[in-house]
């Protein structure tokens, strides 16, 4: 055993631990009985179950084990704590760990912060906050991703998402920013632990907790924002809102009237901007909406007269274009990821009571149903019952939340209302006045939903009607997508007009060829991904032909030819001689979507940043 015997510890252990492992360690340095569950033990575990079988072997004898550890290297570094005397602590570390697993951004942070103290005051500033009320909370998986939010939350600007591409980039972002905000560690220390419990809020608002009347209602409106609706783009802003309703000074300080007023704001934009299938420009853009927040404070201005405000992709869209699409779209379909939500808090504001739509034993059900029978046939108007059935199916108005749904099926309109009488939604009720179900009544119903939903999510005056944009960008301003941001369903409809990929602008006038262009240029930029995606493609992909050599195509039908196109664009199903062999060919028959969709799988799989593929619309 390696001991200290100058040590001022009370333990002489020489190999020191973080504060997180070293009781495990210190168990097993002492033999006790009883070890401690942890990364430690689970590696002294494996380290013996590695060397038992080694010690069966009679021609190994103790000399061989002690001859091996002979050949163990222990490096030693001093450091010069003085300024200037001494190399970089931090420079040390990142280069001993060079081979290792890869820092991840809170190593790096953590490590800069901690190194560039005193060693005493280190191990104070470990042992007492950074571990316990930092790391500890927060956990690993949300660590780093805390470190991104608190960064765009202070600086009141976007950072790109955590990923071990642009984990050194970020890195020196936030040291430049600490350098330049803060003049001491501990100022700096000081400030990021005030925000770990409203970080704590958002990722799971079940954390909230204040001891006034309002805090169900706010721990509600957190989770619509980040669970329900799952909004990242909002964490820094709502960040910075906690923080100010938890502050102490009067200038900065938020009421939780005010609080209530801001968070059911959010909630609107973002319910409103799904229902049109609106996310473009979100996470680059609604960052920036913290600097508004000091004013909102002293009441200067609101956060809704903040996002009407907005250039014409982030626009908060007004009634007329929330009527407009709840009338038209498949609302069960098109919805599906928010559906439940709207309804429930539909409900909810019918009759003021909260509804347990997370429930699973509550569902959504359609009065019409999927399947039609001959009773339902004869329900709907027998001439006009499979056009009714065709276009109305999943529209809100022929839709309700029901704690029946697995219970009603086919049933005829008649059972369905006996069944529904004795719910406790009141849309059940609601449903229950009409003698017939046929175009007309979902219609009627329909409008009565539309109209809820409205009421539900509704606009000052000011702006039902309003447009909802800086007028002067509708059409200046350029639509731009990222893959691994947006969502496709967007995508109906447009056409691209150009790609940025890996930085370079490329004019294109179809989604097939920028798929194309897509795989040339990210075979140019990343060589080794093609191994990777020929040895992957059936799981990112979708198929294991996706991507296929020129050599193994040409002896293939015509029609299966048909189907692809050479990397460079050319018809793989004409009789072609100058397609060399090795000639990579591409699967290029996908709907938009899905087309989309492959390229944020390749994208995720390689661990791109989102800014490498942007698309203009």
């Amino acid at each position: 055993m390696l001991t200290s015997s100058n040590s001022s510890f009370e333990d002489r252990v020489k190999l020191k631990q973080v504060t997180a492992d070293f009781e495990a360690y210190r168990a097993l340095v002492r033999g006790d009985e009883e070890t401690i569950p942890g990364k430690v033990t689970n590696a002294y575990k494996l380290f013996i179950r590695l060397l038992t079988p080694k010690l069966q072997n009679e021609g190994l004898t103790i000399r061989h084990f002690i001859t091996a550890l002979q050949r163990i290297n222990v490096v030693t570094i001093l450091l010069d704590e003085r300024p200037y005397k001494g190399e970089d602590p931090q420079v040390i570390f990142e280069t001993l760990n060079s081979l290792g697993k890869p820092l991840t951004l809170s190593d790096l942070i953590r490590n800069y912060i901690l190194l560039g103290m005193p060693s005493k005051e280190q191990t104070k500033a470990y042992d007492e906050v950074w571990q316990p009320k930092i790391e500890k909370p927060l956990g690993e998986a949300y660590l780093s991703k805390f470190f991104r939010d608190y960064l765009q939350c202070r600086d009141k600007k976007p950072y790109k998402v955590v990923s071990d591409n642009n984990t050194k980039e970020l890195y020196y972002q936030f040291k430049e920013f600490v350098e330049q905000t803060f003049t001491s560690r501990d100022s700096f220390i000081k400030d990021i632990q005030s925000y770990v419990p409203c970080y704590l809020s958002i990722i799971d608002p079940s954390h909230y907790e204040d001891a006034t009347p309002d805090s169900e209602t706010i721990r509600e409106l957190l989770r619509n924002i980040f669970e329900d609706i799952t909004s990242e783009a909002f964490k820094p802003v709502v960040l910075e809102l906690l923080h100010m309703y938890q502050a102490k000074a009067p200038a900065t300080t938020i009421s939780g009237a005010l609080l209530i007023e801001t968070l059911k704001s959010i909630r609107t934009y973002l319910i409103r901007r799904r229902v049109l299938s609106l996310t473009i420009g979100e996470n680059m853009n609604i960052p920036l909406l913290t600097s508004y927040l000091p004013a909102i404070a002293n009441q200067q201005t609101s956060l809704m007269d903040v996002l009407t405000k907005q250039f014409y992709q982030l626009r908060l869209p007004n009634d007329k274009e929330v009527r407009d699409t709840l009338e038209r779209i498949a609302f069960y379909k098109d919805l599906r990821s928010y559906s439940k939500f709207i309804l429930g808090k539909m409900e909810e504001r019918q009759t003021k009571v909260a509804v347990p739509f997370r429930d699973k034993a509550i569902t959504i059900e359609h009065i019409m149903p999927q399947t039609l029978n001959e009773v339902w046939c004869s329900e709907l108007g027998e001439e006009k019952a499979e056009e009714v059935h065709q276009h109305y199916l999943h529209n809100i108005g022929n839709l309700i939340l029901t704690e029946f749904n697995s219970e009603m099926g086919n049933k005829s309109f008649a059972d369905k209302k006996a069944q529904l009488s004795t719910s406790t939604i009141r849309y059940s009720h609601d449903i229950c006045q009409y003698e017939q179900w046929c175009e007309e009544s979902i219609l009627d119903h329909q409008n009565r939903m539309v109209s809820l939903f409205l009421d539900t999510f509704a606009l000052p005056d000011e702006y039902k009607l309003a447009n909802n944009w800086r007028d002067a960008d509708k059409q200046m301003t350029e639509m731009l997508f990222y893959p691994l941001e947006s969502d496709p369903t967007i995508l109906t409809g447009c056409k691209p007009k150009a790609v940025v990929l890996f930085g370079s602008k490329i004019e294109v006038k179809s989604w097939r060829t920028l798929l194309l262009l897509f795989f040339k240029n990210l075979f140019d930029q990343h060589p080794q991904a093609k191994s990777i995606l020929f040895d992957n493609q059936k799981e990112v992909l979708g198929r294991a032909d996706a991507l296929i050599l020129w050599k193994d195509l040409k002896s293939k039908q015509v029609s299966y030819k048909h189907l692809y196109k050479t990397i460079d664009n050319k018809d793989c199903y004409k009789e072609t001689s100058d397609i060399a062999d090795d000639c990579i060919c591409i699967n290029a028959t996908l709907n938009t979507q899905a087309l989309i969709d492959r390229i944020a799988r390749v994208m995720r799989l390689l661990d791109l940043d989102s800014e490498e593929v942007i698309i203009k619309l």
